[in-house]
């Protein structure tokens, strides 16, 4: 009886964060600053109500910084967090209503699989009834009821990340915040696990702020992406914009752009562009503001997949001689080079011989020119 009674304020209490109305959670000009280093420099972010945000980017770009401020974890230099119209980042994280899925699962070895789970209910004084119920409940949601007396070190990789998520689910959150959850996993981990979390997603109609430096990942789960750059959004938009428009070479890395190589930009016209290097020539097509003049530097990005492997000697492509071929089953992973030394990555299902000559094409709206900048530094981090 004093389970039911404590457990029906707190229950009312977890469950009005999932239904309060809440639209828009967003980050404005934050910055966080640890010595002389500047992890976030004014980032202004925004998660919709039921949007599945991605911020994808490389180590340091700040995207694992953002979670933690917005988490409670680390406090702001400057700027503000919102939840609507409710200022919070000077709330303290227990009571800012979201769950955490981090990289390395945190889970207790000691507790068993339904008391971890159980952990976020009992530190919001849920009474014990309800917490097993709701623990249970969580469980089952990601195909672990039957695990709920196991310890974690009874399970695989994916079953304690997914016990992760669980713990995360039970406390009925307006919001989940996951930091690279599948990185620890292997690769067909990674994909169920994905799969998982999309259907989540979609069933419980989350609102997620998901961090990884994966852009499969990012496209295949994120309502939108947001690339980070330095602290800063370098790029923002539904998937398909980002992976069809990046808007920079830096973007293009993470978005199978490959192939990325400094040109010269001999002449444009419209968004036209024909360019070159020490020994190939291209027409592609201008991202961004055309060149002030003849011969601006620039870069080129090309993905693997839109190269294509013709007979050697054929009229308009590029002669490269064949380095290495991986068999990927259907497709061969081809690493070629130019006689400048120019390195190119190529994807084809064609016949291709390691030390023979072949010839590579391009179709021009297949090559992106972003003329006018010089980020090879910030690629070779990609």
């Amino acid at each position: 009886m004093a389970d039911t009674a404590t457990a029906t304020p707190a229950r009312a209490a977890t469950r009005s964060n999932a239904t309060s109305g809440f639209q828009t959670l967003s980050m404005r000009g934050v910055r966080r600053v640890y010595g002389a280093t500047t992890a976030l420099d004014d980032l202004d972010l925004e998660l919709g109500r039921g949007e599945f945000v991605a911020l994808l980017g490389p180590s340091g770009c700040g995207k694992s910084t953002a979670l933690a401020c917005l988490a409670g974890l680390q406090p702001l230099s400057s700027g503000s967090i919102h939840r609507d119209d409710q200022r919070i980042d000077t709330v303290p994280t227990e009571r800012r209503g979201f769950g955490m899925v981090f990289q390395n699962y945190a889970l207790f070895p000691h507790l068993s699989v339904q008391r971890n789970v159980e952990f976020g209910l009992a530190m919001r004084r849920v009474g014990r009834a309800d917490r097993r119920r709701r623990a249970l409940e969580a469980l089952e949601l990601v195909q672990l009821g039957e695990q709920a007396a196991k310890l974690p070190a009874q399970l695989s990789g994916g079953q304690q990340q997914r016990v992760a998520i669980a713990r995360a689910l039970a406390i009925d959150p307006e919001i989940v915040l996951m930091d690279e959850p599948l990185s620890n996993l292997d690769a067909a981990l990674r994909v169920e696990l994905r799969t998982e979390i999309k259907r989540l997603y979609q069933e419980r109609g989350l609102s997620v702020i998901y961090v990884t430096h994966d852009q499969e990942e990012a496209l295949s789960l994120a309502t939108r992406i947001v690339v980070l750059r330095s602290g800063r959004v370098e790029q923002t938009g539904a998937p398909e914009a980002v992976y069809t428009e990046p808007a920079s070479a830096y973007v293009a890395a993470f978005m199978g752009y490959r192939n990325l190589f400094r040109c010269r930009i001999g002449s444009a016209e419209g968004s036209r562009a024909r360019v070159s290097t020490a020994d190939a020539e291209l027409t592609g097509r201008l991202v961004g503001d055309a060149p002030s003049g003849a011969s601006d530097s620039g870069m080129v990005a090309i993905r693997p997949e839109d190269l294509v492997v013709s007979p050697d000697g054929a009229p308009g492509g590029v002669p490269v001689s064949v380095d290495v071929v991986e068999y990927h089953g259907r497709e061969l992973s081809v690493r070629a080079r130019t006689a400048g030394g120019l390195v190119l990555h190529v994807k084809t299902s064609e016949p291709v011989v390691v030390g023979r000559p072949a010839t590579l094409t391009v179709d021009p709206d297949r090559v992106l020119v972003f003329p006018g900048i010089d980020e090879q530094a910030d690629v070779d981090r990609v």
